[in-house]
């Protein structure tokens, strides 16, 4: 499963955890702004905005998990089994595939307003990108600097929801994970207090006991409770490092770690990567499992203007600064 999150300090910044017991061999991926990008159903962009993100490339086309545009809107894609229902084509809409959402919406808008516009007239439609990659089932987050929005294409049609905690998981729908916050609207930073009983002389009987009642588990609803939680408590300085710090602090609350969900045979879930953009400046932070120092991918040390993608590969193993 996975973990998206947004966070604000002097700059704006966006990303995710990606959850899986495998990859897909995935890239930090540049689409310049003359890359051809095909639609299967729509028209043909030969010009737009220029992304940077995470992507599987296939047969040249950019499979993005999450990106960031130049303009500074974000989006992610996280999975969403037996919820997401995406529909046959419809004439009157814009037919866009699951895998082609993120690169239809981050080439053509600059900020949530203008995303609406175009979710006002689409259809995720039931197409895969091949008979070996089909469709996976996916909500998605999507950011500007000031708000964020979540997007569903369920039984009941399409649904967008304004999302005031800039953070998204799994199943179930948003709906949902904002109505279980009220479960906890007990919890506090502060040493509880005793609310239990008048009659028992009960007292905190340690130090860091803040956020007592918060959950542990994995699980989509209670990662999307603690993600929340600890977004929403974060305090950090504005510069760049102590900003892109804070924000893999706060998707490390709800990492996952190989051996404590089973997949079944020899098969682990496991935090393959996370990412940090910065949306003002372009770049392209993350960390993966095995690696947990910091590398950065800058969109504007490239040529934008190009027609032809630009891949980093991921740096997995552990880069050990040897101090003495």
């Amino acid at each position: 499963m996975c973990t998206a999150a947004t966070y604000y300090t002097k700059d704006h910044y966006f990303g995710r955890n990606l959850d899986l017991e495998y990859s897909y061999k995935e890239t930090v991926t540049i689409t310049p702004r003359n890359y051809p990008l095909n639609f299967r159903k729509a028209k043909k962009l030969n010009n737009h905005y220029a992304i940077i993100g995470m992507a599987y490339v296939a047969n040249d086309y950019p499979l993005y998990y999450d990106a960031i545009n130049e303009k500074g809107l974000g989006m992610a894609g996280l999975n969403f089994p037996l919820n997401a229902d995406y529909k046959e084509e419809q004439s009157n809409k814009d037919n866009i595939a699951p895998f082609e959402f993120i690169p239809w919406i981050l080439s053509q808008c600059s900020n949530i307003a203008e995303a609406k516009k175009l979710l006002d007239n689409i259809n995720i439609a039931n197409i895969n990108f091949s008979d070996e990659l089909p469709a996976s089932p996916l909500h998605w987050i999507i950011a500007d600097k000031e708000c964020s929005i979540t997007v569903e294409s369920v039984k009941d049609g399409l649904k967008v929801y304004d999302n005031p905690v800039g953070i998204l998981t799994n199943n179930p729908t948003f709906d949902i994970h904002m109505f279980n916050l009220n479960n906890y609207m007990g919890l506090s930073i502060e040493q509880p207090a005793n609310n239990f009983s008048k009659n028992l002389d009960l007292v905190p009987y340690s130090r860091g006991m803040g956020g007592l009642g918060l959950p542990g588990d994995l699980s989509s609803a209670s990662r999307f409770v603690k993600a929340v939680f600890t977004k929403m408590n974060s305090l950090s300085g504005d510069s760049e490092s102590e900003s892109i710090s804070q924000f893999f602090h706060i998707l490390e609350s709800v990492y996952q770690q190989r051996g404590c969900v089973h997949m079944g045979e020899d098969k682990y879930e496991i935090t393959i990567y996370s990412s940090c953009c910065n949306m003002d400046k372009g770049i392209y932070y993350y960390i993966t499992y095995e690696n947990s120092q910091i590398t950065a991918v800058n969109m504007y040390n490239e040529n934008l203007d190009s027609d032809k993608l630009v891949n980093y590969d991921l740096i997995k193993g552990q880069q050990i600064y040897q101090q003495n």
